[in-house]
């Protein structure tokens, strides 16, 4: 039996229904105003090759691939032939020789601080910014992360690190050990940030250092391909190292298993539906492997050296399973993503890359073509257009129907290879990538008070050797006479009090030598007066020899004490006094602190 409603009571209940589906509305449409959270992961070394999605059947990455299945893929990716030129490229947006970065090691890295980056543009919006990995973008204040837009950063500046299993690393400046596996380590970082912030819009960025060398991997990813017969090889099987096959597609499942705690993480936090998550490579493949028939890997301006993968997801605006063929790249991320989250890029500088939210949200029309350049060297650029690819030689291949670029078309093809030859002139003119850097390193910010200057971007005379002959990771040994000298070419940006340390190693019988550590006319002395003479570590953990890359040691502070450092530019200088055993020290870093 129904009771009826009087008139005063419909209207009652009628407002009340009214407001309640107001108020729902307006919870709705604020919803769909907020701001969508960014999580970006890039592998290192990894080729296009390395994931089950791009057809490899040597390994499986189910959770990598499930960003394509929810999202979309971009069937061809461009970024550079090595890491820190798509480093910087990511962050700012433009070609890396526009921003400063001429190489990979001593200081070639660094980009402009004039640059504005990803970072800054999404913490000016009012996102949590984080980055938790290898940054290979500048070590000193004001090129370190820190100073790039990031609140939060973990890991490593450099482009190479020497050992994967609870490394020396650092977290805001501070020197800091990690746990267990790096990339897991890392990972774990990075989580802990999204929950940090997971009621506010944040901006992750996780920049791994794997698959690249050394090929150090737990044995729980490894065993699986220890012993395995490898069935997709390289095109060429003869320049194949199964060896390092085998550790590589370990790293990537692992890499993979890494990836799926991470979108695990945002389905707890329930931040899924609301987060934009990238995941991409940073050029080629690091050995010669299955990267689906293109010529070149790491280091080549070729198909195989430069393009990766690359997929995104956003729950309800992406659509899931997506393929975007048109050509993209690594400089496009700063204009797509800032599109997406309707808010502006504060870099004044002119951007290469382009808003790719037309593609990835069906809203496209009549989408122009383009051209894609890669450089390698100043003189070593290739252009790709949707169609063909002009290499650093001239050569032009017609990409659709001869994706291997077997066969040179430019003399059947001469008005396309003269008219990108003529862009590739252009490029280099206005894109000039000069290895004449005089920037120093810089010393003595107070927001950033102290300063790491490794042995990388030291120079080393007389009789003083590097570890290994490439300058990532490594210390300088064999000092053995007076005359020697290490020296770092910086400027000191505030005049005051410095405490200066020595991260140091010295066997005990070598203990004893004095020396001096001076810059411009000011200089403190120092003793060593303690044995510390640690193991090299790494070779044990190495799946496959590491060649010209340093191993590493756990190197202790020397504590030198006060010094004064005027402000301005010369050479902070070590050189030995006297040395009564066959050497004075091997030396990692000089920590300078502003007082």
């Amino acid at each position: 039996m129904h009771s009826k409603l009087n008139r005063r009571d419909f209207l009652k209940t009628t407002a009340s229904a009214a407001l309640a589906i107001a108020t729902a509305g307006k919870a709705l449409a604020a919803r769909s105003k907020k701001r969508p959270n960014i999580v970006i992961i890039l592998s290192d070394d990894q080729g296009f090759g390395d994931l089950s999605v791009h057809g490899n059947t040597n390994l499986s990455t189910p959770n990598i691939d499930s960003i394509v299945r929810d999202g979309a893929i971009f069937d061809r990716f461009y970024v550079c032939p090595v890491c820190a030129p798509t480093r910087a490229e990511f962050l700012t947006g433009r070609y890396h020789g526009r921003t400063g970065v001429h190489g990979v090691s001593t200081g070639a890295e660094r980009m402009n601080t004039d640059e504005k980056t990803i970072a800054d543009t999404f913490k000016a919006a009012g996102y949590a910014t984080g980055a938790f990995g290898k940054w290979h973008n500048g070590t000193q204040y004001p090129y370190h992360p820190n100073a790039r837009g990031f609140d939060e950063y973990y890991g490593f500046c450099s482009g190479h690190w020497g050992h994967y299993f609870d490394p020396i690393l650092e977290h805001n400046g501070q020197i800091v050990r990690g746990k267990g596996y790096i990339t897991d380590d890392l990972t774990n970082k990075a989580m802990a940030f999204i929950e940090q912030n997971k009621n506010k819009p944040f901006f992750c960025y996780i920049p791994y250092n794997t698959p690249h060398s050394p090929f150090q991997v737990p044995d729980r990813f490894y065993e699986k391909f220890k012993n395995v017969e490898i069935k997709m090889r390289n095109r060429d099987q003869k320049l194949e190292e199964i060896d390092k096959t085998r550790a590589a597609l370990a790293m990537c499942e692992n890499i993979d298993w890494n990836v799926g705690r991470v979108l695990q993480k945002l389905d707890d936090l329930s931040l899924a539906d609301n987060t934009i998550v990238i995941y991409f490579a940073d050029n080629g493949p690091n050995s010669w492997r299955w990267n689906d028939g293109m010529k070149g890997k790491k280091g080549a301006t070729d198909e195989g050296g430069v393009r990766v993968p690359c997929m995104i997801r956003w729950p309800g605006r992406i659509k899931p399973g997506t393929k975007i063929p048109q050509i993209s790249g690594a400089i496009d991320f700063l204009p797509t993503l800032a599109d997406m989250a309707q808010i502006s890029v504060i870099s004044s500088k002119k951007l290469d890359g382009k808003s790719l939210k037309p593609l990835l949200l069906g809203t496209a029309r009549n989408w122009p073509g383009r051209m894609i350049f890669s450089q390698q060297k100043s003189s070593t650029v290739s252009v790709r257009t949707q169609r063909y690819r002009l290499d650093s030689k001239n050569a032009l291949f017609d990409m659709k129907n001869d994706p291997g670029q077997y066969k040179n078309i430019a003399k059947d093809k001469p008005e396309i290879a003269a008219k990108l030859s003529k862009a590739v002139e252009k490029f280099k003119q206005e894109v000039p990538r000069s290895a004449d850097d005089d920037r120093p390193f810089t010393v003595g910010y107070p927001q950033f008070p102290s300063t790491i200057l490794p042995a990388r971007d030291g120079v080393a005379s007389g009789n003083v050797e590097r570890s290994a002959k490439a300058p990532n990771c490594s210390f300088f040994t064999n000092w053995t006479n007076t005359k020697d000298r290490i020296t770092w070419d910086i400027e000191i940006a505030n005049s005051g009090n410095y405490n200066a340390q020595i991260y140091y190693a010295c066997p005990k019988k070598d203990v004893g030598s004095t020396f001096e550590l001076s810059f411009n006319k000011n200089n403190i002395k120092g003793k060593v007066t303690e044995p510390h003479d640690p193991p090299l570590v790494g070779k044990e953990f190495d799946r496959v020899d590491r060649g010209s890359e340093s191993y590493i040691k756990d190197f202790l502070p020397l504590d030198l004490g006060t010094v004064r450092l005027k402000k301005g530019r010369g050479l902070l200088t070590l050189k030995a006094l006297d040395i009564p055993g066959n050497q004075v020290m091997e030396v990692h870093s000089i920590i300078l602190t502003l007082l």
